[in-house]
């Protein structure tokens, strides 16, 4: 504490309240408690002085006494600011003084309750107890942004883990948990002084806490300096501690309530394997079934039918085996039930890698049928078609082979009828054939057909590309597509397609059906012209050839209602 000795004498400022003294004139003496300045009387000086002497002469051993009589005259200080306040005077008198000392705690009594005098401190009207009144903080010392939530914990005298995780949680309600901590950040003040960090966690604002709360401090750095010597161990030790500790933790957990959520969890994983094996063996059934039948279908057109059965089942092996493994090792956990015999489970092993090998062989040998592409143009002159109007519809005509039509005595028992072939638009195959509409830089129309294929080498491509066939038929204005691209008998999926590049001159009309939509590329799309046309449920559109490639041909026709109003004429 700063003094200085009046260079006069000041008339004391009275409020009305206060009692009269039989004098007129009180000396004042100005002082400056760690930079406020008060004006106080020479008989409240006095007492203030001798207080204040005797403060510092039971802190002057202490580790840090300059700073814990700074702190005791701070808290004066704002004790006096608060007198001055609500009692609305400029002068300190004895009285308030005294107050002060009262609240605060003479050093007698301090020391009589430091040396364990109990008759002393049970006639001692100043209480040590930590059950002062909390007062909202930031918390400068235990933060991980603000110190937002570590001071509503010293708040509330809860541990500071449960409020993050309310923060935490309110994050996922459209990101509250944020814009809340924020505004406590600009509300809340931050605990400066250490009368603010004992006034956060409840602590008496006397002599006996602001002793109490220092030894705190200082051990908690002893203990902190006693800790240095792992801090400055290498890395590799700090990363087995944690991991000792770690697990030394997880442990405990598990023997506690977690023995719980462990068996619930694993009841989870035996369902989900269960379900698992169930689906594994239904998806063997199916290849096993349909393989041979779905040929054009992919995955079974991907291998060759003396590669297809060995994939299939090697793959199911590989899959099944952890699964199954999975299965008896949480049916042991849980359940303590009886392990399998080292033996078996060698011969099982064994029998898991064994089948990765034949996935891994097989699977090289058919990637190695997908190397290497090749295509190749056919183009097909068309006859223009009367009024340069072209209809293009999908072939619903089935095609059969020669051994086919033989097998099923096409000639006799269907003499006369033509046999329809019904278009499964979910078929794989179908995404084979791409339709394409572009001007043609001649008046004569005509249809290109782009085959591509992959093989082993250019040459095996080339030829699976070759060994492909694509039917169209034309019927003066009417172009047929079939919609899908049809391989030799017995010949297996290497990635065959087919692109169909329609040209017609500018001008000319093209009418697509529906059922065409998902054939046609380069932005081609019938229902928005439909709609553009208000003709929604239509089953067809037209688009027409111009300057900037295929547009929309929209009906301009308007047709106007009559007009029925009547003249009226004036007689």
């Amino acid at each position: 504490m700063n003094w200085r000795l009046p260079c006069k004498q000041l008339p004391e400022k009275r409020n009305n309240t206060q009692p009269q003294k039989n004098h007129i004139m009180n000396k004042t003496i100005i002082i400056n408690i760690n930079g406020t300045v008060f004006h106080i009387e020479e008989d409240a000086y006095e007492v203030l002085k001798n207080y204040m002497t005797d403060v510092k002469r039971h802190f002057l051993n202490s580790a840090d006494s300059h700073e814990i009589t700074t702190d005791i005259e701070n808290r004066i200080a704002e004790m006096f600011t608060e007198t001055l306040i609500s009692e609305n005077k400029q002068v300190i008198v004895e009285a308030d003084v005294k107050k002060v000392v009262e609240q605060m705690g003479t050093v007698e009594d301090f020391e009589n309750a430091e040396n364990g005098d109990d008759h002393t401190s049970a006639n001692s009207k100043y209480n040590y107890s930590n059950t002062g009144t909390r007062t909202l903080f930031r918390d400068p010392d235990d933060h991980l942004l603000g110190g937002v939530c570590s001071g509503l914990a010293n708040y509330f005298d809860i541990q500071p883990i449960w409020v993050r995780l309310l923060f935490a949680v309110a994050v996922a309600f459209f990101g509250g948990g944020i814009f809340l901590y924020i505004i406590l950040w600009i509300v809340i003040p931050k605990a400066v002084t250490r009368a603010d960090r004992m006034a956060m966690k409840g602590e008496k604002l006397n002599l006996q806490g602001f002793k109490n709360n220092l030894e705190e401090e200082l051990s908690a750095v002893r203990g902190h300096l006693s800790d240095l010597h792992n801090e400055a161990r290498p890395m590799i030790y700090k990363f087995r501690d944690f991991v000792g500790e770690l697990f030394h933790h997880l442990g405990e957990f598990f023997r506690g309530a977690g023995r719980i959520l462990i068996k619930v969890i694993g009841v989870v994983i035996l369902l989900a394997c269960l379900a698992a094996s169930i689906g594994l063996i239904v998806c063997l059934a199916m290849v096993t079934i349909w393989g041979d039948t779905h040929t054009h279908m992919f995955p079974f057109g991907i291998t060759t039918s003396q590669y297809a059965n060995r994939i299939f089942v090697a793959g199911f092996v590989v899959a099944f085996i952890p699964v199954l493994a999975l299965f008896i090792l949480i049916t042991k956990a849980i359940f303590n039930a009886r392990s399998v015999d080292r033996s078996v489970g060698s011969v099982i092993f064994i029998i898991w890698l064994f089948a990765v090998g034949v996935v891994t062989y097989y699977g090289t040998r058919v990637a190695a049928g997908f190397r290497s592409s090749a295509s190749f143009d056919q183009t097909i002159s068309l006859v223009t078609p009367s009024k340069n109007t072209y209809y293009l519809k999908l072939n619903d005509v089935k095609y059969f082979s020669h051994d086919d039509s033989v097998r099923l005595n096409m000639k006799s028992n269907f003499k006369g009828m033509v046999v329809t072939n019904d278009i499964d638009y979910g078929d794989y195959e179908h995404n084979s054939v791409s339709v394409r509409i572009e001007k043609s830089d001649v008046s004569q129309p005509v249809l290109v057909e782009t085959f591509r294929a992959k093989g082993n080498e250019y040459e095996d491509a080339l030829l699976n590309a070759r060994n492909t066939k694509y039917i169209f038929s034309q019927q003066d204005s009417v172009l047929k597509f079939d919609h899908y691209l049809q391989r030799q008998p017995g010949a297996f999926w290497h990635d065959e397609e087919i692109e169909v590049t329609l040209k017609v001159p500018m001008n000319a009309v093209i009418v697509i059906d529906d059922n065409m939509a998902d054939f046609l590329r380069d932005g081609i799309d019938i229902h928005q012209c439909k709609d553009k046309n208000k003709q929604p449920d239509a089953s067809s559109a037209s688009f027409i050839m111009t300057a900037n490639g295929l547009e929309c041909k929209v009906d301009t026709l308007v047709t106007s209602k009559p007009d029925t109003t009547k003249a009226l004429k004036v007689k």
